[in-house]
């Protein structure tokens, strides 16, 4: 707060102590008393209300500039209440009030908006179990009368199983702390169990697998990098070549500090211009649009927020038309910071 400022702010108390002044010095006039009195009376004055200006002044700068370093140092604004000094003038404490009322229902508001998107959540993963339930049934009486028009109905039912998982992952990416289980890895079973749950696409695409060097141990929990994983070879049979049969090289290798499991396809690749963007949320790019438009950009923003939840690093390479390559890094540490 400048003092210029402050002053234009006391403009009209100015104004009136000068008309005050100058009023006194005229009925001074009209009575014969002494210069020096003339000028003590109004300089007493002036010199009063000044002091008591730059003192008043010092104090409301010292409380708003407190006000303002330390909500450029707050992360979460809301607490500045808890922190800022109180202060000792009738406008600071009309303020700190004011910033009370605010915060509480401010806070008050977030609760209600919390508790409507907690129990909205809650029924979103009720009913993707309760879901679940018929697809499986399904599946089963297909499996039971097989056929072409059944197979074709199972692959359908595969799509919208995956559709579904997937929502049900989302849902719970912000709480991934409260549904998972740390523990020694090995990356062939994490592999193995993704390869398995995409058997049928894999084989109704004639798809070439060539895995390797996944005896690697991680620290993690493979039910969420299974579904990493299911991701990621899904947008590579999404994203195939027609030119070419579809191929898949997954391997891993471990270096001083970190393990890194690479995905590596063959398909019509990633241009340049895109790839700074492929993991924000709804980014289909020029393959999503031309290539495939059911895509949702959905699949590899959820990969990278869940791996950033568990500590993992996802990196991606392409070539357009050639092919890309998407690596998994592992950290080596005794503990997986779960934020």
């Amino acid at each position: 707060m400048r003092f210029v400022d402050f002053l234009k702010d006391k403009i009209i108390q100015i104004i009136l102590i000068l008309f005050s002044l100058i009023t006194i010095e005229i009925f001074l006039i009209i009575y014969p008393i002494g210069s020096f009195i003339r000028i003590y009376i109004p300089l007493v004055i002036v010199l009063s209300y000044f002091i008591g200006l730059i003192i008043e002044y010092y104090n409301k700068k010292e409380f708003y500039n407190n006000v303002i370093v330390t909500l450029d140092e707050l992360d979460e604004k809301y607490l500045i209440t808890e922190i800022i000094k109180h202060s000792d003038f009738i406008e600071g404490k009309i303020f700190e009030e004011c910033l009370s009322t605010i915060d509480k229902s401010m806070i008050d508001n977030v609760n209600k908006y919390k508790y409507l998107t907690e129990d909205y959540k809650e029924y979103i993963e009720l009913w993707i179990h309760e879901i679940k339930i018929p697809i499986a049934t399904s599946k089963m009486i297909i499996e039971n009368n097989k056929n072409k028009v059944t197979k074709s109905i199972d692959e359908e039912l595969n799509k919208v199983d995956d559709y579904t998982e997937q929502a049900l992952y989302y849902a719970r990416s912000n709480t991934v702390e409260k549904d998972y289980y740390i523990k020694s890895s090995k990356l062939a079973d994490i592999v193995n169990e993704c390869i398995k749950r995409n058997k049928s696409n894999l084989i109704n695409q004639k798809a070439m697998l060539n895995l390797h060097d996944l005896d690697s141990i991680v620290n993690t929990d493979s039910k969420w990098i299974v579904f990493i994983l299911n991701q990621i070879i899904q947008n590579s049979i999404k994203y195939k070549s027609d030119e070419r049969i579809l191929e898949f090289e997954i391997y891993s290798k471990v270096n001083k500090e970190n393990v890194v499991l690479y995905i590596k396809d063959n398909g019509i690749g990633i241009k340049q211009s895109e790839l700074s963007r492929v993991f924000e949320k709804g980014f289909t790019g020029e393959n999503g649009r031309l290539q495939n438009k059911k895509s949702t950009g959905i699949g590899l923003f959820l990969c990278k927020k869940l791996c950033d939840k568990l500590g993992i690093f996802i990196e991606i390479e392409s070539e357009y038309k050639e092919g890309t390559i998407i690596k998994l890094i592992f950290p080596k540490d005794s503990y997986t910071d779960i934020r």
